[in-house]
């Protein structure tokens, strides 16, 4: 099921067309990646759907529904680029305070925000103020601000921006679990590696239009990329490149594109080997 369609949305400021007839759809249970350069319309894609920018033409349908910009949108979640937590309020605080904020009081809030706090690994400083706290317990605790109330759609918009490779993994693992749980998840990111290894379906914004859109293996084939980039890093550099492969940077690393990683990987290595070589690394993309 689409628990997210975007039909044909426009949206522009003064001369700046930021959305022109944007179409997209996120199924429960999938990771859709948005990628695109600075500019691209993302960010106001993800306003648009929230209801913080009103869409010049087109819709945005949740659950099946037409929302319009002022009302309530219970089935959203959105985890903003910059962090939106009270530094003076402690964890327990913040959650208490998001939580009401998208309705749920007494037994109901409280059960969440327990819930949440073991889910983000900050039971144990619960009672302690967000300004104490490490970038990376920050944007986990910003994450289940915006999900406590079990959103149906969650949308990140460039949810790992400045957080350590440890907590980006953390992180990671929560988005997939709440696909899981049946979310339909639209992460925006500049990464082709994050959306490589975490989405099902990409689609590439650019100039406020969706110029592209699939499973990665459609993107490449479209893109005319098909197989595979091998690199073979050298201990010393080579004057010359084998026959097959081309030299790069100071000679220390070759590369070929080959169709079939099995069949014609070993015998690239067996001419690298063969031209007096000492292969260091070796590398498939």
């Amino acid at each position: 099921m689409d628990v997210l369609q975007i039909r044909g949305a426009e949206r522009r400021f003064g001369s700046v067309q930021a959305l022109a007839g944007v179409s997209l759809e996120a199924r429960a249970g999938e990771i859709v990646a948005l990628l695109g350069p600075n500019g691209a319309g993302k960010t106001t894609l993800v306003r648009a759907v929230a209801g913080r920018v009103r869409l010049d033409r087109g819709e945005v349908l949740l659950a099946g529904r037409v929302r319009t910009p002022r009302e309530p949108r219970p089935e959203l979640g959105v985890v903003s680029q910059e962090l939106a937590l009270y530094a003076r309020l402690t964890a327990r605080e913040n959650l208490e305070l998001f939580g009401t904020l998208q309705g749920l009081a007494g037994a109901a809030l409280a059960a969440r925000v327990r819930w949440a706090l073991d889910w983000i690994g900050l039971a144990d400083r619960a009672d302690t103020q967000v300004g104490a706290f490490s970038g990376g317990m920050k944007r986990r605790l910003h994450v289940a601000c915006a999900v406590l109330h079990a959103p149906r759609v969650l949308l990140l918009d460039e949810p790992t921006v400045g957080v350590d490779p440890q907590s980006r993994e953390f992180l990671y693992g929560m988005f997939d679990q709440l696909r899981g749980d049946g979310a339909a998840v639209v992460l925006t990111t500049h990464h082709l590696e994050e959306a490589e290894a975490r989405c099902e379906r990409i689609a590439i914004m650019d100039h406020g239009r969706i110029v592209a859109e699939g499973a990665l293996a459609e993107l490449v084939a479209h893109a005319g990329l098909a197989g595979r980039r091998v690199r073979v890093s050298l201990e010393q550099p080579a004057r010359e490149a084998p026959a097959g492969l081309d030299r790069l940077d100071d000679g220390r690393t070759l590369s070929a594109r080959v169709d079939d990683v099995g069949a014609e990987a070993r015998a690239l290595l067996a001419r690298v080997r063969a031209a007096g070589h000492v292969v260091r690394d070796l590398e498939v993309r």
